[in-house]
């Protein structure tokens, strides 16, 4: 397995879910945009996930494709999804990767940074 695909990007948007939080669970929305910048088509075959909550406990997810599918990426194409996480604690952080393989079967790995899971600044200043 190769050590990256430098062209495919990944971008993280990450939201708080209050509505779906509880004081010993929250949860977080996170959007995914994937752009493939290759001149060479990719399918994204697993994801790989690294959770680690507010008191450093660390969950590892990993599975086929995403969200149940396991989109192909045509050069210049890009692919979206969203997904959520939990954690008891926080502030999280999550980071992971996904593993792509080409058409002639050679399998590339993509590293996700690593993002936070934190509530949003509810401060009033007077």
């Amino acid at each position: 397995m190769q050590a990256s695909v430098p062209d495919i990007r990944v971008s993280v948007r990450v939201v708080h879910a209050p509505a779906y939080s509880r004081p010993d669970l929250f949860v977080f929305a996170y959007f995914i945009r994937i752009e493939n910048h290759a001149d060479e088509t990719h399918k994204l075959l697993e994801r790989e996930w690294t959770i680690t909550d507010g008191d450093g406990q660390v969950t590892q997810v990993s599975g086929i494709g995403v969200v149940g599918e396991q989109p192909l990426l045509a050069p210049g194409a890009v692919y979206e999804y969203s997904s959520f996480a939990t954690v008891p604690s926080v502030p999280g952080r999550m980071e992971g990767a996904y593993v792509f393989q080409d058409a002639w079967g050679e399998r590339r790995r993509v590293s996700v940074a690593p993002f936070e899971l934190t509530l949003p600044d509810t401060r009033v200043l007077n």
